[in-house]
């Protein structure tokens, strides 16, 4: 029978730890070499941006419309037309995305339909956004006849895509529930639903506001469904509802890169800076509520 301490020590077994430490000093040079390039383009993304975009923002932009001469266009109106339809997609996505995780994960009977209906939402989380453009042109434009180029119908087209993502994070922010929680509501006489709305509800909306803000910070980014149904407009007046002619931040920045007029570049980068600061801001939110209500177990 071989000495083990005999084995480790043999020069066979030396040659074969330096080919796995040299194989995980490897690893960890192309994790660290990818990490930097990530971080170069980022860079050079704000450093091009800032460069270009600083001196254009002022308060007349922040506060001014689209117009066809560069030094009177601001953000204001495509600013008022993303919030009214962030507005209506969180309105519309958060509840009915939360009800139906709520209903899959703790009262939906295991069945195929079940299941099926569960493949069905982790796939349409990876539809490209453009098919819910066309969906919400062919529904709420043609079918329902609800005006085009609206925050309204925005929102209710980003509510499709968002929608997904809400119940898919909610899902597994109540799955990491743990089950004594449910089992001692009911021991002390709570129905099934009041055990889950009273208990277990409270317990995992940390996980599903995190899940719902980067789901929301993804739609703001989105620009292929809105061009779709026509949010690609010259709106000069900002919108006073959710049914005017309106655009968005992301399709302004696409009008204005677009134009012919080297004047457009300077609000271009302007308009991407105030893009990126409220998309930093949103993603911040969520980090912040994971962190300070996060419960561990």
């Amino acid at each position: 029978m071989s000495n083990p301490a005999s084995t480790w020590s043999s020069p066979e077994m030396a040659r074969r730890l330096q080919k796995r430490y040299a194989a995980e000093r490897r690893f960890k040079a192309m994790g660290m070499i990818a990490i930097a390039l990530s971080l170069a383009f980022l860079a050079f993304l704000l450093f091009t941006m800032l460069r270009d975009g600083i001196a254009g923002l002022d308060w007349a932009f922040l506060t001014g419309s689209d117009s066809t001469d560069a030094a009177n266009a601001g953000i204001w109106g495509a600013f008022k037309g993303s919030l009214l339809t962030m507005a209506v997609t969180l309105t519309l996505s958060f509840p009915l995305g939360v009800l139906a995780a709520v209903y899959l994960e703790e009262f939906a009977p295991r069945s195929r339909w079940v299941d099926w209906v569960e493949v069905s939402i982790n796939n349409l989380a990876a539809v490209p956004s453009i098919i819910f453009g066309l969906l919400g042109l062919a529904i709420f434009i043609q079918v329902m006849g609800m005006p085009r180029s609206s925050p309204l119908v925005g929102g209710m087209t980003l509510s499709l895509m968002t929608m997904p993502v809400i119940v898919i994070s909610a899902r597994n922010a109540i799955k990491a529930v743990p089950p004594s929680i449910r089992d001692a509501a009911l021991a002390v006489g709570a129905s099934p639903v009041q055990a889950v709305f009273h208990h277990v509800l409270p317990l995992a909306l940390p996980g599903i506001l995190t899940g719902t803000i980067i789901g929301m910070a993804r739609a703001l980014g989105e620009t292929a469904p809105l061009l779709i149904i026509g949010m690609r407009v010259f709106a000069a007046t900002p919108p006073e509802g959710i049914t005017d002619t309106a655009t968005i931040l992301p399709m302004q920045i696409f009008l204005w890169s677009d134009e012919i007029d080297q004047a457009f570049v300077q609000n271009t980068s302007a308009a991407i800076i105030v893009l990126l600061a409220f998309l930093l801001a949103m993603n911040g939110l969520a980090i912040y509520l994971r962190n300070r209500f996060e419960t561990r177990w």
